[in-house]
């Protein structure tokens, strides 16, 4: 059982930069691949980013792609999303989210934990 805490959200202006943590808790976390999805009100939840069960392998949206990056320390079971040039656009709630698998999954679906959200809102 694998339980994910977000933290690091909040109210930033356009062109600020935030980073998100997502800690865990559980021996097998650093075996699990994980994923940053986030969701928007009356959207669905979306892919932002994943990493693999190692850090060494990384997939963005195009929509964050050379603005946001994903990383992990499995010494200290935390999952990272450093977010720079943000924009309105990026406002959501953000969600921490892992697997039993090697790689991360494009689909929410694909993953058996998530944590609680944490809320990024971008102001123009």
């Amino acid at each position: 059982q694998v339980q994910l805490v977000e933290s690091g959200g909040g109210l930033v202006q356009t062109g600020d930069s935030l980073r998100l943590s997502c800690a865990a808790s559980g021996r097998t976390f650093s075996t699990y691949a994980a994923g940053w999805f986030r969701q928007a009100p009356g959207k669905e939840r979306e892919f932002v980013a994943g990493i693999n069960w190692n850090g060494g392998t990384t997939y963005y949206a195009d929509s964050v792609k050379g603005r946001f990056t994903i990383s992990r320390d499995n010494a200290k079971n935390t999952v990272f999303l450093q977010m720079n040039s943000l924009k309105p656009e990026d406002t959501a709630v953000y969600y921490c989210q892992a697997r039993p698998s090697s790689t991360p999954g494009w689909s929410p679906r694909l993953y058996d934990y998530w944590g609680q959200g944490t809320q990024v809102t971008v102001s123009s």
